[in-house]
């Protein structure tokens, strides 16, 4: 093999990954995994049936439109106009994508150039409290400021952001003429008490949004891997450039299945039936039974008001992290291998999700995901239990 062939400079440094690290340690038959946000409770029934009806259809194993089959986007346009002002053009205003990761990958390739400025989410962090913080914000916008990548219910800690909040977003956005990026994938993993917002629906907003969505989050199937952007023609235009030059299309049977169960779903959006509210009271019931088991180990987690997963500091546990090899690794890295090796129970550490500034201050936290079997959280509670006896 050739010295020459090397790789290309655009990836170097992306060949470490966590999900592929800490994927690997969970695969063992004996751990229970809480870690990757995978759901291992069965899809709705209509939604298998769907898919399994489809791939019988011959047309439908073929090539479709490559911005999103047509059925698909125009349930997707049918559904979103009931939460927009404004009409929203299922071909020029809805892009759908390999995931939302690849929503994201066309807004960023299509929409902001290397030395462009993303600022992250201005925030103030303590144990029991996560607020956006206005004056923080501002601080990390500038004329030169080209985008800012918004994610509500917030990953990993489930924060929903409030509609005072959501403004002051959108009030610098205005002011700086920023695009903004939002992932609303959990947009129906909403609990007691709390509300979703779409920052494109406030003023000024529409014109300058992203909006992504996902049908893994929506339908509990992240194996299918079909999401969309919906925004105005002018950016999604962009969008469509890049999918048109890389991916080019998605799943055919995949998008005609989502497009029905979608359709089952918006003629009922009012019953308790329906799945956008139905699956988020049954995770409710498993929110709490994972903070009462956190708890039972005299952690204290913070609460999600959104989403599947729940992070807690794990250093009131004061483990012993001495057989750990790697000592430049944060303490959240150790800790989950310590207790995958040893409690055979996963997680995901928290400092994962942060840059090399912010990595001291989030070491202490692990992320549980509890879209789970009672099943698997039986045999994850089990565990604590196990632990707890032996604590005490």
């Amino acid at each position: 093999m050739s010295l020459k062939i090397i790789n290309a400079k655009r990836i170097e440094g992306l060949d470490s990954n966590v999900w592929i690290e800490f994927t690997k340690l969970a695969a063992d038959p004996s751990v229970v995994n809480l870690g990757q946000g995978l759901p291992d409770i069965s899809p709705p029934i209509y939604v298998k049936e769907k898919l399994s009806e489809i791939a019988a259809i011959d047309s439908l194993n073929q090539y479709t439109r490559g911005f999103g089959h047509p059925s698909l986007v125009k349930a997707l346009a049918c559904l979103y106009e009931k939460f927009y002002q404004n009409q929203i053009n299922p071909n020029k205003e809805i892009l759908v994508t390999v995931g939302a990761y690849g929503s994201l990958f066309n807004a960023i390739q299509g929409l902001i150039d290397e030395g462009d400025e993303k600022p992250v989410d201005g925030k103030k962090w303590s144990s029991s409290d996560w607020t956006l913080d206005p004056q923080e914000l501002a601080s990390k916008f500038n004329s030169k400021t080209k985008a800012i990548i918004l994610n509500t219910p917030h990953n990993p800690i489930g924060k929903v952001y409030t509609k005072e909040e959501l403004q002051v977003i959108a009030d610098l956005c205005i002011k700086y003429d920023t695009l903004c990026i939002s992932d609303e994938v959990y947009e129906w993993l909403v609990y007691t008490g709390n509300k979703h917002l779409k920052i494109a629906t406030f003023p000024g907003m529409w014109e300058r949004t992203i909006t992504i969505g996902s049908a893994g989050k929506t339908f509990s199937v992240t194996g299918w891997k079909l999401g969309w952007s919906i925004g105005p023609h002018h950016l999604i235009k962009h969008l469509q450039t890049v999918q048109q030059n890389t991916i080019y299309t998605c799943a055919t049977p995949l998008q005609e299945a989502l497009a029905q169960a979608f359709w089952i779903d918006i003629k009922r959006m009012d019953d308790p039936e329906c799945y956008f509210n139905s699956l988020p009271k049954e995770l409710e019931v498993k929110r709490d039974r994972m903070v009462h088991l956190l708890e039972s180990l005299g952690l204290k987690p913070i609460v999600p008001d959104g989403g599947y997963f729940i992070i807690a500091d794990v250093s009131l546990l004061d483990a012993d992290l001495s057989d750990m090899k790697d000592s430049n690794e944060p303490y959240d890295y150790k800790f989950v291998k310590w207790m995958t090796k040893n409690k055979k129970l996963s997680a995901i550490p928290v400092s994962a999700f942060c840059n090399a500034e912010t990595k001291l201050q989030f070491e202490k936290f692990v992320r549980f995901c509890f879209i789970k079997k009672d099943s698997t959280l039986d045999a994850a509670e089990e565990i604590i239990k196990a632990w707890t006896r032996q604590k005490s």
